[in-house]
């Protein structure tokens, strides 16, 4: 899979965390990465958009 173009951002939400961070690239089409920041060359989760919009709102209601 090709994410050459991929903006990886970080949550908002991980500042404070000793550097244990996850980025997020969203602006590929048909596909959302997943990668830790630690690690930017290493291996990248990759979920379909809906799977993605799923897994945070799920995420976000079990807080």
């Amino acid at each position: 899979m090709e994410l050459s173009g991929a903006n990886w951002r970080k949550s908002s939400r991980s500042s404070g965390n000793g550097g244990n961070c996850v980025e997020v690239a969203d602006n590929l089409s048909g596909v959302v990465g997943v990668r830790d920041s630690k690690d930017p060359s290493g291996p990248v989760l990759t979920f379909a958009p809906y799977a993605w919009r799923a897994f945070v709102r799920n995420a976000a209601r079990s807080r």
